[in-house]
C-alpha cells in the first residue's frame, strides 16, 4: 500500500467561498487561534493501517496551573471516552486531550499518563485524570492490531504546535469515514464578542459518522456524487474538542459543549443508534483576571461555537483524500468540482 501524504492540498470551506456567517473566522481558522493551544499528530499509513493519534495541548497545563475549567456533553454515549466522569463531575481538565482509534484508546491513555508522571511538574502527583477520546477506524485499518501506543503518543505531543493545523487523513482521522466519504480531522474558529470583549472559540473534530453531507444547507449525498457505493463507518462516532479564551467556568462550558454536539445536525449527521458523539469544551482564561461572565451574555458564544464546529466538520471531509484499507475497502474523497458546482447552483457561494 502506498502511504498517503500527512498533509492535504484540498480546499477548506473558506476556500470554496462559503461565508463565515455572523462571526469572523480567526487568523488560521483553527483551534490554535485560541492563544496557548497547540495541536500535534502522529500518523500511521501503510501495511494495512490508517490510524494515529491527535493531541490538543493547552500550554497553561504545562505551567503552574494544574487544571483548566472544562466540561463534557454526551450526544450519544456509545464510546470509550477515558476520563469522562471526573471531567464532568469536577468541571476541570488536567491533561492534554488525545484522540485515537477505538481499540487503542486504553494504550494511549496509559502512555499519556506515564509521559506526564515522568515530568518534573508531576514529580509528586498521586492522582491524574487523562482524557482520551476515540472513533472506530476499523473500516480502513486493521484495528485489532492496536498499533497506536507510547511511541505515537510522544510523537504527537512533541509535534504539537501553534499555527495552521493539518486536516483530513492525519492523526486520529487517518482511517475514519464520514457522511459516506472519507472523513478525518477538521478545525475552525470564530471571533465573538462576549461581555464587550472579542474572544476566540475554536473547534477540532474527529469525524466517523453516517448521514447525508450538507454544506451551507445544500445536500451532497455520496450516493449521487460518487460513482461507487458510499463508505459506511464502523462504529458511528464523532469527537469534538472546543477551546475558548472566554471567561467561563466549568458549568458554563457544559452548556458550550452541548451546542457543539447540536452542530452535527447542520452537516447532515443522522445520530445513528451506535453513535458515540462527545464534545469536550475548555477555557484557557486565567480566572485571576476575572470572570466568569453572567449566563445572559453567553448566547453569542453558543452561536459562534456551533458555527466553528459545523465548519470544522465540513473541513474534515473536504480535506480528506481517497483511502484504501484492508481487503480493498475504500473511502472516497468528496469530489470538489461537484461540490463547487452544486454550491454555485444553490447560490451558496
Amino acid at each position: 500500500m502506498t502511504p498517503l501524504s500527512s498533509a492535504s492540498s484540498r480546499p477548506r470551506l473558506a476556500d470554496l467561498g462559503v461565508p463565515s456567517g455572523a462571526f469572523a473566522r480567526g487568523a488560521e481558522n483553527a483551534i490554535t487561534d485560541v492563544g496557548g493551544v497547540r495541536v500535534g499528530h502522529a500518523t500511521l499509513h501503510g501495511d494495512g493501517l490508517h490510524t494515529g493519534v491527535t493531541a490538543i495541548v493547552p500550554d497553561a497545563l504545562t505551567g503552574e496551573r494544574r487544571s483548566l475549567p472544562a466540561n463534557l456533553s454526551v450526544g450519544n454515549g456509545y464510546g470509550k471516552l477515558v476520563g469522562a466522569t471526573q471531567l464532568r463531575e469536577l468541571g476541570a481538565l488536567e491533561t492534554p486531550i488525545l484522540l485515537t482509534s477505538t481499540l487503542s484508546v486504553f494504550r494511549v491513555a496509559d502512555a499519556l499518563l506515564g509521559h506526564l508522571l515522568a515530568t518534573p511538574s508531576h514529580a509528586r502527583t498521586m492522582t491524574l485524570n487523562p482524557v482520551v477520546g476515540e472513533t472506530n477506524d476499523g473500516f480502513l485499518s486493521d484495528i485489532r492490531r492496536r498499533a497506536v501506543g507510547e511511541e505515537q503518543v510522544v510523537q504527537a505531543l512533541e509535534a504539537a504546535a501553534a499555527g495552521p493545523v493539518v486536516e483530513g487523513c492525519v492523526g486520529a482521522g487517518a482511517g475514519t469515514v464520514a457522511l459516506g466519504y472519507k472523513g478525518g480531522i477538521g478545525t475552525s474558529s470564530r471571533l465573538v464578542d462576549v461581555a464587550g470583549r472579542t474572544r476566540t472559540v475554536g473547534a477540532l473534530v474527529q469525524t466517523n459518522f453516517s448521514g447525508t453531507l450538507r454544506i451551507a444547507g445544500v445536500p451532497l449525498p455520496a450516493e449521487e456524487l460518487l460513482a461507487e457505493a458510499a463508505a459506511q463507518p464502523v462504529g458511528n462516532s464523532c469527537m469534538i474538542v472546543v477551546a475558548t479564551d472566554a471567561p467561563v467556568d466549568g458549568r458554563q462550558l457544559g452548556r458550550v459543549a452541548g451546542r457543539a454536539v447540536f452542530a452535527m445536525r447542520g452537516v447532515g449527521a443522522d445520530y445513528a443508534q451506535g453513535s458515540g458523539d462527545y464534545a469536550i469544551a475548555f477555557s484557557v482564561h486565567d480566572p485571576a483576571l476575572g470572570g466568569p461572565v453572567a449566563d445572559d451574555v453567553l448566547s453569542p458564544l453558543f452561536a459562534a461555537t456551533m458555527d466553528a464546529v459545523e465548519e470544522a466538520l465540513i473541513n474534515s471531509v473536504l480535506a480528506a483524500e481517497t483511502t484504501v484499507g484492508p481487503d480493498g475497502r475504500t473511502a472516497r474523497a468528496v469530489p470538489i468540482d461537484e461540490v463547487r458546482a452544486r454550491l454555485a447552483r444553490a447560490g451558496a457561494v
